[in-house]
């Protein structure tokens, strides 16, 4: 790009002592609503000395501010890469990116289209209490959170580590799941003889202090409760399972908005609800997935729920299997995105898929997966790690032991693997943000994987 040599088309920026000069173009390039976009608007520049920048010389600004992460920022304007150089520290330029209003971007540049076959290592952020993970779930915006007992520890994008949620009574967490980037949503069970310490309730995800209750309430009376899973439905509708002293069992529905209760699907005969250790909303049928898997209960259970007229529109269960088959137990389920089927796995790593066009259809298991390398490796001191199942962007993904196996295309061939940490085997996962975090038993360590950018050549 040629710019003249004088008039508005240059700007110098003497940034902690040390001089850039740059394009006008360049600077715009950030945004109106950032501080450099700003520099170029006219009722900033109102109160500006006769003479500079007035076609005698390029205009000129001081900011005292750090040069090095400056530099880095400026070539990310002009080049629309991101490269940060060894002594320039990943916090220092996260805040410095924060103050002239690029953080947005700078995040952008650094993250790819997520892409389960081209993810890689990024971190790997050590956990604070050992052995005692639930679960971790990403954030929209890259960051994430960690439930250990009844504390949900929070990270932002960067993995900085904010304040921490403790839900009320210190009830131990079952589940959690991020409303929007700032709001973060927690269900808690109950514990005998404590009154009101279980239940869902709604939190601030930047600073940790609880927001709202989300209570039940049967024959109008409020009742206390165990949460278990959460999910959101494509309207304003927030789903837990439920789980009452009175035999209250089914799922909540909430309005996320004004945060009172809309709806109780009561558990019908020989249809698990109140346990259950998953909730999926499928936008192709408008109908909540709901599945309680082995071990919670001795027996699997399936379902899919309309809310519009309280049925059970679908139903699978592997009660009452052949003798030959009654040791192997579907474990996790997943709806695949285009809605038309669940796929689960067991306890052996076997995946099975289901119809979801079809009711009374029997499971496609495939043989004995060969999922990871080094095999069945599950114990994780006292306890087992099961595996886990995520659909995401037309891939499906498996937690085995301390691998995650990525599937690709219809036939889900299996195209990759991922394996790092030495935390043991992995518990839990969870994608977004263009983010895959896997959460680790022994060490109580999560992984972050990345999609890195594409190169620019």
């Amino acid at each position: 790009m040629c710019t003249p040599a004088t008039g508005r088309g240059r700007v110098r920026l003497n940034v902690g002592g040390r001089v850039f000069e740059t394009t006008a173009a360049t600077l715009g390039a950030a945004g109106r609503d950032t501080m450099l976009g700003a520099m170029l608007d006219a009722s900033w520049n109102a109160g500006r000395d006769a003479g500079v920048g007035d076609g005698a010389g390029p205009a000129e600004y001081f900011i005292d501010r750090d040069p090095a992460c400056f530099a880095v920022l400026l070539d990310l304007l002009r080049t629309g890469g991101l490269h940060v150089p060894p002594g320039v520290p990943e916090a220092a330029l996260h805040r410095e990116a924060l103050y002239y209003g690029l953080l947005d971007r700078v995040r952008a540049a650094r993250l790819g289209e997520f892409d389960g076959d081209r993810l890689r290592l990024a971190a790997s952020v050590p956990g604070r209490a050992p052995g005692d993970g639930t679960a971790v779930r990403a954030a929209l915006d890259g960051g994430c959170c960690v439930a250990h007992g009844g504390t949900v520890r929070v990270y932002n994008w960067a993995l900085e580590e904010r304040r921490p949620l403790y839900y009320p009574g210190h009830a131990p967490v079952n589940d959690a799941a991020y409303l929007d980037a700032a709001t973060l949503l927690v269900a808690a069970r109950e514990r005998p003889g404590r009154r009101d310490d279980g239940g869902v309730a709604a939190f601030s995800a930047l600073t940790g202090e609880p927001r709202h209750r989300f209570r039940v309430a049967h024959d109008r009376q409020p009742r206390s409760f165990t949460a278990g899973a959460l999910a959101f439905g494509a309207g304003c509708d927030v789903f837990a399972s439920c789980k009452g002293r009175f035999n209250e069992y089914g799922v909540g529905v909430w309005d996320w908005n004004t945060g009172e209760q809309a709806d109780f699907f009561y558990e019908p005969p020989g249809c698990a609800l109140g346990d259950a250790d998953r909730l999926q909303w499928l936008d192709a049928t408008s109908t909540l997935m709901v599945a309680t898997m082995f071990p919670r209960t001795d027996s699997s259970f399936i379902s899919l729920l309309d809310f519009r007229d309280k049925s059970v529109v679908w139903s699978w269960s592997d009660a009452g299997t052949p003798a030959s088959l009654e040791d192997k137990h579907a474990v996790h389920a997943v709806a695949m995105e285009d809605g038309r089927s669940v796929c689960m796995i067991n306890q052996y790593d076997d995946l099975g898929f289901l119809d979801l066009r079809k009711n009374a259809a029997g499971v496609r298991w495939r043989s004995r997966s060969k999922l990871t390398i080094s095999g069945k490796t599950k114990a994780c001191g006292e306890e087992t790690c099961y595996p886990k199942l995520a659909a995401h962007g037309g891939q499906l993904f498996a937690s085995t032991g301390d691998t995650i196996s990525v599937f690709s295309g219809p036939d889900r061939v299996l195209t990759s693997t991922l394996r790092c940490s030495n935390g043991g085997a992995i518990c839990d996962f969870s994608i977004g943000g263009d983010r895959l975090f896997a959460l680790h038993n022994e060490e109580n360590v999560f992984d972050v994987w990345e999609t890195p950018p594409p190169p620019i050549i």
